[in-house]
């Protein structure tokens, strides 16, 4: 069973961290949370609008992921992004600590390079791969 395996769990626990930490400003300002199959997804509240705000670089984030913790605009989106957001929580429990850095620097180097930072990121890459149906089904 998932939930019992601890190493990959404290592996991520540094992204898992941040995301707990914005969860409580959901949980705060009015949003809600649930664990889905070993993950902890939230939404609304203030985290809602700093999705909506996004970054320079994607614009509006519909949600977001940070080691076992997925940040949505609402349920509605985090349940469509579920799959893709996934890949992300495997990725964390590959990476650890090294995933958030690691993320930044290809997004960085990307962008530089004059790629699009985002989607081709190979982090981005792998997650919306299961968005293609030519990519078959992995889950």
């Amino acid at each position: 069973m998932r939930c019992l395996r601890p190493f990959p769990y404290l592996w991520a626990s540094p992204g898992s961290l941040i995301g707990l930490l914005l969860t409580l400003v959901a949980l705060m300002t009015g949003g809600r949370a649930r664990v889905v199959s070993g993950v902890l997804e939230a939404h609304g509240g203030w985290v809602t609008l700093l999705l909506h705000r996004g970054n320079r670089w994607t614009g509006s984030i519909a949600a977001i992921t940070l080691g076992h913790v997925v940040l949505g605009c609402d349920e509605a989106t985090l349940t469509r992004t579920r799959r893709h957001e996934r890949v992300h929580v495997r990725q964390y429990e590959r990476w650890g600590p090294l995933f958030i850095p690691a993320y930044l620097l290809a997004s960085t180097w990307l962008g530089l390079r004059g790629f699009n930072a985002y989607l081709d990121n190979p982090f981005e890459v792998e997650a919306y791969a299961i968005d293609d149906p030519r990519a078959g089904d992995p889950m």
